[in-house]
């Protein structure tokens, strides 16, 4: 019995002894002054910085002997402060790609403000020179007009024919029929421009002057009806037995047989307004698809 009691003392004390060294070594951390926590600056996390044990039980820094419990309170801390910067981290990047998303963002919208910009700065100089060429345009139509107007009862002879007659007709022959026919046809659709028909006939006083009527008629009939040529741009005369311009009366009289009548197309300035003021094909209207 007091064997046993001999063997069981010295093991009691050896298994002892480990646990009185983690409990000294507890208590010693406890212990720690305060004013050592003091004057740590803090952290990012706002929180001190951990601070190494100045004793770590009997052992030093390698227990052998220690229990589960006491490893855990060891490492709770830097686990904590692990978790916490892991946390910060992520919060930290997640602010970054904010802040570079918001940049990106920006600096997008910026670009595309610029580009709509210069879009309206292009559109605003080729209305500018829209503007300038219709100015131009008008310009060059107000100056037409203002020619065109101030010469508007100037009409210039722009063809001339002559029918002959034998002494008592009136009836028009074939010939007499395709030159006015050439005459009309050169003049429809056309503006500005009149028809001045003189009949001239042999004989004295006012036989002369209605047989000279009378062929002059004649024309104007055959123009109106069979060409369509309003009769308002028809101007007749019967001038009788009076010599046409440039010609002398005796030298008229001996040599006049029969009558003629003389046709002479008369235009004025209106025509080459009207091909000037048709408007010119804008760019949009050339490229159509015809």
């Amino acid at each position: 019995m007091s064997t046993r009691i001999l063997v069981t003392l010295p093991l009691a004390a050896v298994l002892a002894f480990p646990a009185f060294a983690q409990t000294q070594s507890s208590q010693d951390q406890s212990n720690q002054p305060a004013a050592s926590q003091s004057t740590t600056t803090e952290t990012a996390t706002g929180k001190q910085p951990l601070q190494p044990p100045s004793r770590e039980g009997f052992w030093g820094r390698m227990n052998p002997f220690a229990r589960k419990n006491y490893v855990k309170r060891q490492t709770e801390p830097i686990r904590d402060r692990i978790n916490e910067l892991d946390d910060l981290t992520a919060a930290n990047s997640k602010a970054i790609k904010d802040t570079d998303a918001r940049a990106q963002a920006g600096i997008k919208m910026a670009s595309d403000k610029a580009n709509e910009a210069d879009q309206h700065a292009i559109d605003a100089g080729n209305k500018a020179n829209q503007a300038q060429q219709s100015a131009q345009q008008a310009s060059n139509r107000i100056q037409t007009v203002e020619t065109v107007v101030s010469n508007i009862d100037q009409y210039k002879a722009s063809n001339q024919t002559e029918i002959r007659f034998r002494p008592g007709q009136t009836v028009l022959s074939k010939n007499a029929k395709d030159a006015l026919d050439d005459m009309a046809n050169g003049v429809k659709g056309q503006k500005g421009y009149i028809i001045e028909v003189q009949g001239f006939s042999s004989g004295h006083g006012q036989t002369a002057i209605a047989n000279s009527q009378k062929m002059a008629e004649s024309v104007l009939r055959y123009m109106v009806l069979n060409h369509d040529i309003p009769l308002y741009r028809i101007y007749l005369v019967g001038m009788g037995n009076a010599p046409a311009a440039g010609e002398e009366q005796d030298a008229h009289a001996k040599h006049m047989s029969g009558g003629r009548v003389e046709i002479s197309l008369m235009k004025n300035d209106l025509e080459q307004l009207s091909s000037n003021s048709a408007p010119a094909a804008t760019p949009d209207q050339q490229q159509q698809p015809k």
